[in-house]
C-alpha cells in the first residue's frame, strides 16, 4: 500500500516520496503523512469498500473550487484545507481502490476533545462570521448544495425498525428493537419539521455543516486555527452551522461577534431543531449502515448505542 502510494504521488503530483507513515485519520477515511527532500504532504484515502465513501466524495469536483475561491476572495486565507492539484489540474485521482486527495501537511495539532482557549475562540468565531458572509451570489452553480431539508434515511431507519431491511446481527436488532420508541418519535418529528422548513422561504449561507472540534486544527507557529474536511459544504440556514455552537459556553460571546458582520441575525428554533434531530438520525444511520454492510467492531456497536442513547 505505501510504496503504491509513492508510486501514485510521483506519477499524479510529480513529487518524489521519501517516506510515507500511517497518520490519525477521521472514521471515513484513512490518513498518511508524505516527505519529499522538502517538505511533508497530507494524503486523505476514501476507500471504496466503505459504504460511506460514495457520499462522501459525489461533490468533490463542486466543493473543492468554492474552497479555493473563498481563500482567493475572503478573510478565509490560511484558515481553511484546500487540496492541490494533480498533474491534470483535477482535485483528486481515483482508482480501483479508493480516491485520494493532497494537501499540504499542516503542521499541528486537532483540537478533538479538549476545550478551545480565548484566542482560540475569537479564531473560530471569526472563521465562521467570515463564511457566513457568502451566499447565492457566488460565482459557482449553487442548485446541487442548496438545503432541500430532506430526510432520506428515516425511510432506511423505519425498515430497520420492522426488520425490513435483510439480515441484522442479532445484538443490533435487539438494541434497536430497546429504542424503537424515541427512535420513532424522533423520525415523525424530523419528517415534520422537514415539511414546515420547505414550505418557508429562510435565508441561506455557505455552511461547513459538520463543525465539531475534530474538524479544526491549530498550527504549531503561527498558532492559526484552520478548519478541514468540507465535504458537508452547503448553501443553507446558518443553523445548520449554528447546531455545534449553541451548547458551548462562549455562544453569548460568539453571537455579540456575529452580529457585528450578521446584524440581523436571530436564530431560527424550529431550523436549529431539525438540524439537531436530523443531525442525531444521520448519526444513527451511518453506524448502523457500518454494522450492516461492513465488518465492524465492538467500537461500531458501541458508538450507535452512545447515539440512541442520546435520544
Amino acid at each position: 500500500m505505501l510504496d503504491s502510494m509513492k508510486t501514485l504521488l510521483k506519477e499524479q503530483y510529480s513529487i518524489n516520496i521519501s517516506a510515507i507513515a500511517p497518520q490519525q485519520g477521521g472514521w471515513a477515511a484513512l490518513a498518511y503523512k508524505a516527505t519529499s527532500e522538502s517538505k511533508h504532504y497530507f494524503v486523505k484515502v476514501y476507500e471504496k469498500s466503505r459504504a460511506s465513501t460514495a457520499k462522501l466524495t459525489a461533490h468533490i469536483d463542486r466543493y473543492v473550487p468554492i474552497i479555493r475561491w473563498l481563500v482567493q476572495n475572503s478573510q478565509l486565507e490560511g484558515k481553511i484545507s484546500v487540496p492541490l492539484l494533480t498533474n491534470d489540474g483535477c482535485y483528486k485521482y481515483e482508482d480501483e481502490h479508493g480516491i485520494y486527495m493532497l494537501y499540504d501537511y499542516i503542521e499541528g495539532e486537532t483540537i478533538g476533545d479538549r476545550e478551545l482557549n480565548g484566542k482560540q475562540v475569537r479564531q473560530f468565531i471569526a472563521i465562521i462570521t467570515e463564511l457566513h458572509r457568502f451566499g447565492a451570489e457566488i460565482p459557482f452553480a449553487s442548485g446541487w448544495m442548496k438545503e432541500q431539508f430532506d430526510v432520506p434515511y428515516t425511510d432506511l431507519l423505519q425498515k430497520a425498525l420492522s426488520g425490513d431491511i435483510g439480515y441484522m446481527p442479532d445484538e443490533v436488532r435487539r438494541l434497536l428493537a430497546a429504542y424503537e420508541l424515541p427512535l420513532s418519535r424522533t423520525i415523525n418529528k424530523v419528517k415534520e419539521l422537514s415539511q414546515r422548513l420547505q414550505a418557508g422561504e429562510l435565508k441561506m449561507a455557505l455552511c461547513h455543516t459538520d463543525l465539531h472540534y475534530w474538524n479544526v486544527m491549530q498550527q504549531v507557529k503561527s498558532e492559526q486555527l484552520i478548519l478541514i474536511d468540507w465535504e458537508g459544504l452547503k448553501l443553507a440556514p446558518v443553523e445548520a452551522d449554528m447546531m455545534f455552537l449553541v451548547d458551548k459556553p462562549y455562544f453569548n460571546e460568539f453571537l455579540n461577534v456575529y452580529r457585528h458582520t450578521h446584524a440581523d441575525y436571530e436564530i431560527h428554533s424550529e431550523a436549529l431543531l431539525f438540524y439537531q434531530k436530523r443531525r442525531l438520525l444521520e448519526d444513527i444511520w451511518e453506524f448502523l449502515e457500518q454494522l450492516l454492510y461492513e465488518e465492524q467492531g465492538e467500537h461500531t456497536f458501541n458508538y450507535l448505542t452512545k447515539e440512541l442513547k442520546a435520544l
